[in-house]
């Protein structure tokens, strides 16, 4: 019987690079999970071969709809679940709350749920499942009690958005049906990464799509931002994925939980500036304070401390910090050359 891997949110940035490494690097099938209205733009590249149904399968459901969640795990019984889906926008959590908490907390349960009945109903069903929670849950640390080697996994919790809450919820739902159910499920709390496919409402992403629209006279030359102090350690997510496939497939642990993140460390200004070195019109482009880029209140002391996880599975990142940037340039570049209209976010 040939492999099967479930990815929720295969059109998002991570699902769908995820996708890319899958094909790439096993011979497993890989389904996705998608709304009949999520944005096929990450996954333009995989429509000629779900259109042939060549090892990509896209099957409709919902983080909110528990029947059809049930429908896709008895039906294709997956070996490997990926479980990205999420409304993963801190930003926006501070104005829809309950999406946010009903569709990561809620959603995580329905879909572990599903699994539960499935493996009541058959005990030899047994796949390895990754919970996808965020660094965003240890919040708000003051620099004062910040470990010394970085946030470490039993570091305590103090979530500083909605959205943070709701993946607490989402870490602890995880854990528990691991231990209370007997199912293999994995926690990971992956720090900021990025690269291309990056969504423009995070801070390096919009900051390379004003750049690249600022080149092609599209805007002015001003780039808007939020807090630039704002202190960040970086990954691509092309090492993130790989990162996730170690996760499954090296002695997975029941009901372990991992802190995952690069090694580059700066402040979100000095991203910022890197991007405008690498702009041929970075004399030209100033920088301006948007108040409606500045969260509430902002986690702005994410160092991880990767220790555990490499120690477990021997993964490292590969991609320099430079080459990540570049590449997420790159993409918006390529973007803006094809002629696209975009919000000015």
């Amino acid at each position: 019987m040939k492999v099967k891997a479930l990815i929720t949110g295969i059109t998002g940035m991570v699902g769908s690079h995820l996708c890319d490494f899958l094909l790439k690097e096993t011979d497993w099938d890989i389904f996705g999970i998608c709304r009949w209205r999520s944005p096929l733009t990450n996954v333009q590249h995989l429509l000629d071969r779900v259109n042939r149904k060549d090892r990509v399968f896209f099957e409709y459901a919902d983080l909110n709809d528990q029947v059809s969640l049930l429908s896709v795990i008895q039906s294709i019984r997956p070996d490997y679940i990926f479980h990205l889906a999420a409304q993963s926008y801190p930003v926006v959590s501070f104005t829809s709350p309950i999406d946010t908490l009903n569709t990561n907390i809620l959603g995580t349960c329905r879909l572990l749920e599903a699994v539960r009945i499935t493996k009541e109903q058959d005990p030899k069903y047994h796949p390895v499942i990754h919970v996808c929670a965020s660094s965003e849950v240890f919040g708000k640390i003051p620099a004062d009690k910040k470990p010394k080697e970085g946030i470490h996994e039993e570091c305590p919790f103090h979530p500083a958005s909605p959205y943070a809450i709701s993946k607490v919820g989402t870490d602890l739902l995880g854990r528990y049906y691991a231990e209370a159910y007997n199912m293999t499920v994995m926690t990971t709390r992956m720090f900021t990464h990025t690269g291309p496919r990056r969504g423009d409402v995070f801070h390096e992403s919009t900051f390379a799509k004003q750049i690249a629209m600022i080149e092609a006279g599209m805007i002015p030359p001003v780039v808007k931002v939020g807090n630039l102090k704002s202190l960040r350690t970086y990954a691509d997510v092309r090492d993130a994925v790989r990162a996730y496939y170690m996760l499954v497939t090296s002695r997975p642990i029941a009901g372990e939980y991992y802190n995952i993140g690069g090694t580059h460390t700066c402040e979100v200004g000095d991203t910022l500036h890197l991007l405008l070195s690498m702009s041929p019109q970075k004399d030209q482009i100033r920088v301006e304070t948007d108040p409606e880029r500045l969260r509430p209140i902002d986690a702005d002391l994410q160092v991880p401390d990767c220790r555990k996880f490499k120690e477990h599975t021997g993964w490292e990142p590969r991609i320099s910090f430079g080459q990540t940037m570049a590449d997420l340039l790159d993409y918006w570049r390529d973007r803006v050359k094809n002629g696209t209209e975009f919000l000015t976010r």
